[in-house]
């Protein structure tokens, strides 16, 4: 793939922030996420690529855009497309920290077919490469990443969604003396938050969306991070859509290369201002925006302040 199109589709991940952003604070979850939708569609549909939809909004029985198995894009350079145009509608519906757009594309092939079910996921920047181990203790993991980084346990940071499953893992971080972000929604932008050493987030853990965790995968093997997971299916529905997908074995554990087989691309824009990303922040006439784009070939990482003039800005 061109290396030129990983700026493309940063314009794609922007649209879709810019459209989103709009509805910050509003309560209208519906509202956001269908904004982001429908501008993401139209700004890839203006890029001289065509994709397939594997990781999206839904099947197309439940979405009327970027459903899984949809076309889009306009050129005959055939890719695999995993988006989210909204993670974290209802953090943007509330005002709250660490909504994005988001966007990874491949040749066919690459990405891992994940049902949608719940995941367990343990996710580190390039500093913990290696070291982390989803089949032990919290503990063991912490201690290991505490080694590589040259630093105490004390030190770490984990972060970890705020859910009722997790009351003992976070008993177990909190006996070993870690810090912890607790968090209302968005584990995704906390594992790309493991790549940015600004962040202060030195690792992830816990149990998600598998779709975020894919996504998250494609970052990191971007920026040289690493990743282990083990589907987590929490209902006897998302145990019929593993065994659906031919998944019966829910203790495997991916790595890394087993969620994104090869090389990608990857960007997001910040919705709302996180620990990985700035907002979208308005002015008279136009706005401003923060994004990363990267690139698993090269592991470059690049990220770029973009300032938006709406009257020059094009009709996608």
């Amino acid at each position: 793939m061109d290396r030129n199109l990983a700026l493309e589709v940063a314009r794609v991940t922007e649209a879709a922030a810019l459209a989103s952003a709009r509805f910050m604070g509003r309560g209208d979850e519906a509202g956001a996420d269908r904004a982001a939708v429908e501008a993401m569609r139209r700004a890839f549909n203006a890029i001289a690529v065509g994709g397939t939809v594997v990781i999206g909004e839904g099947t197309q029985e439940q979405t009327k855009a970027l459903y899984v198995g949809e076309k889009i894009g306009s050129g005959e350079v055939e890719t695999e497309v995993a988006l989210d145009a909204l993670e974290g509608a209802s953090i943007t519906a509330t005002g709250g920290p660490g909504a994005l757009s988001i966007i990874a594309i491949a040749e066919p092939g690459v990405f891992f077919r994940c049902p949608d079910a719940y995941m367990e996921k343990i996710a580190v920047g390039a500093e913990g490469r290696g070291v982390i181990d989803i089949t032990r203790g919290p503990g063991d993991n912490l201690k290991a990443l505490a080694e590589a980084k040259g630093v105490y346990v004390e030190d770490l940071t984990v972060a970890v969604l705020e859910r009722p499953r997790h009351a003992k893992l976070i008993r177990e971080i909190r006996q070993v003396g870690a810090r912890i972000k607790l968090l209302g929604a968005g584990d995704l932008s906390a594992a790309l938050a493991t790549i940015r050493a600004e962040s202060g987030i030195d690792i992830l853990i816990g149990v998600g969306g598998g779709h975020q965790g894919v996504l998250a995968a494609a970052a990191l093997r971007c920026a040289g991070g690493d990743m282990q997971a083990r589907l987590a299916p929490l209902t006897n529905d998302e145990r019929d859509r593993c065994h659906a997908a031919g998944i019966t074995d829910l203790q495997r554990v991916y790595g890394l290369e087993d969620l994104v087989r090869g090389d990608v691309m990857f960007a997001a824009t910040g919705v709302t201002t996180g620990d990985f990303l700035q907002g979208v922040r308005f002015f008279r006439g136009g706005a401003k925006t923060s994004s990363v784009v990267m690139r698993s070939q090269t592991r470059t990482v690049r990220y770029l302040e973009t300032t938006h003039h709406f009257d020059f800005k094009p009709v996608y």
